[in-house]
């Protein structure tokens, strides 16, 4: 039996739109699919394919160190300087919290940064030469 690696990464988020926009305004992912009955909607950037679920209104947020579930997800990027300008695109964008800034991981050469998007979901953007 082998698997093949991530399909999608499926996110309940608690505003859809906001964090819609998030990928698709701000980091330029394709909008690949809507479901207005649940609501959700489907987003990819011709690799990485998120499933965006909407939760009910008084849903609770996530707390990374009291919960079990999504610690954060990390998204790969090219090069150092694609993820200095991916960080100052997300860092600038409505409803986006920064965790820290590009920084060195663990002493290098690796370097990433953290971003909550609208909904609270907490993302790594990460180059690893």
């Amino acid at each position: 039996m082998k698997t093949l690696g991530i399909h999608h990464l499926g996110l309940a988020v608690s505003d859809l739109e906001a964090t819609a926009n998030f990928f698709i305004d701000c980091l330029g992912w394709s909008l690949v699919r809507e479901v207005p009955e649940y609501p959700a909607k489907f987003v990819s950037n011709g690799e990485a394919f998120f499933t965006l679920w909407q939760t009910n209104a008084d849903s609770a947020s996530f707390d990374r160190k009291s919960n079990v579930g999504l610690h954060h997800v990390a998204i790969k990027v090219a090069s150092e300087q694609d993820l200095q300008e991916i960080f100052d695109t997300v860092s600038g964008h409505s409803g986006v919290t920064v965790e820290f800034a590009p920084e060195l991981l663990r002493g290098g050469p690796a370097k990433h940064c953290i971003v909550y998007e609208p909904s609270g979901i907490r993302i790594e953007f990460i180059w690893a030469p």
